[in-house]
């Protein structure tokens, strides 16, 4: 698939839904409407940013909504959207690059700074969940509880277990990914959970998080290992003198990529892309755990005493062993049930009905098989050790 093909879709959205072309350089790399986008990555995923919207319902409307737009338009130009969090079969080489800037100064810079950089951008595929706070000091706590419970997200959603055309070993590849793309900006920020964290805290970390580049007149300059803390000098070799403005942090702001970030915003960052069936279940499980006060203290008291070394053994653990991933007498499962349960509780008390969106969450609870395993044991079963069903059956 190319460029072309993709600028298709993107005009098939301007044409026949109304959006707004959004264009760098003369090509067309996003559509934006009515707080909404659709952007492109690195190797031509489709992101959509969805509007601020209060209940889970009208989310998942939006996402149903958008869903049903692009696959009505790749459907006519016979292409497809795969719903999984690693691209099982093509390598980084026969993956196209997207017209953006920003990519080609990281698609430059990404194999100096770690190992899999590169299938980062053009590999994997991931859905986030963005979710506000009404202080500093709820800031922390849903950072913490995010943060710590992250590697359940990852578990339950587990889905990526194929690369090159064969099983890899793991059942979140795109997971394990992150663990050797850029450590200087990546991680699950152990000092989130020491006293004294806040907005400052969260801002001194960014500050030295090496640059990537500079926007200026439509164009990127590289500025790739620059520190942005000696830029508010005034003191950026590719820009001397010159100060950044509050567009150039919020810029910056986005080529941090922990496990959660931190924004206006939370941003869950740990779920594998998974079928359409289950898109919906992952901001259900946030929304349950950290927007009802009773649930977020009793997501706190399940993390509160987890070391260091224990939320890191986590992180690592579930990119391979996923939900069966032991932690002190029990086992991630074990976990996930609980906070299913925790976040169901706060659905309820939420009274808009949203329960509902747990049940995919449930069965996979109930099963113990996240998405992965149950593709490892048909790959093994009917599929007869054949990647190429995972197109039909992961198809959106």
């Amino acid at each position: 698939m190319t460029y072309k093909e993709i600028e298709q879709l993107l005009e098939g959205l301007q044409n026949r839904f109304g959006w707004e072309p959004m264009i760098e350089g003369g090509y067309v790399i996003g559509v934006k409407q009515a707080g909404q986008s659709v952007t492109l990555e690195p190797g031509g995923q489709f992101e959509l940013s969805g509007a601020p919207l209060p209940t889970l319902h009208q989310t998942c409307a939006e996402v149903n909504s958008h869903l049903y737009q692009v696959k009505s338009i790749a459907e006519e130009i016979g292409v497809a959207f795969l719903g999984l969090g690693f691209n099982p079969k093509w390598s980084v080489e026969e993956t196209p690059i997207m017209p953006k800037g920003r990519y080609q100064v990281m698609r430059n810079y990404m194999p100096k700074v770690g190992s899999m950089g590169l299938d980062m951008m053009f590999r994997t595929c991931t859905v986030q969940v963005n979710l506000d706070f009404e202080s500093e000091e709820d800031m922390v706590e849903k950072f913490r509880v995010s943060l710590a419970l992250q590697p359940i997200a990852t578990a339950l959603f587990a889905n990526s277990p194929f690369k090159d055309g064969k099983p890899n070993g793991l059942v979140s590849y795109r997971s394990h990914v992150w663990t050797d793309t850029d450590n200087a900006r990546t991680g699950d920020l152990p000092w989130v959970f020491e006293s004294g964290m806040g907005f400052a805290r969260y801002v001194d970390w960014v500050l030295d998080v090496p640059m990537y580049f500079v926007y200026r007149n439509g164009e990127y300059i590289d500025a790739t290992g620059l520190s942005f803390r000696d830029w508010m000098e005034g003191k950026l070799d590719v820009l001397p003198g010159e100060y950044p403005t509050l567009d150039d942090w919020e810029a910056h702001l986005t080529t941090a990529f922990p496990e959660v970030r931190l924004k206006r915003f939370l941003e869950m960052r740990g779920a594998d892309s998974g079928p359409w069936r289950q898109i919906c279940a992952l901001p259900a499980f946030w929304v349950g755990l950290i927007y009802d006060d009773i649930a977020q203290k009793e997501a706190l008291e399940l993390i509160n005493d987890w070391t260091a070394e224990e939320r890191a053994a986590l992180k690592k653990g579930v990119s391979t062993l996923g939900l069966k991933t032991p932690f002190r007498d029990q086992t991630v499962l074990d976990i996930a049930r609980r906070c299913i349960e925790i976040s169901e509780g706060g659905l309820k008390r939420r009274g808009n009905g949203e329960e509902s969106f747990l049940r995919e969450l449930k069965n996979i609870a109930k099963s113990g098989m996240s998405p992965a395993d149950e593709m490892l044991h048909r790959y093994h079963g009917e599929w007869k050790e054949d990647v190429d069903n995972v197109y039909r059956e992961m198809m959106y």
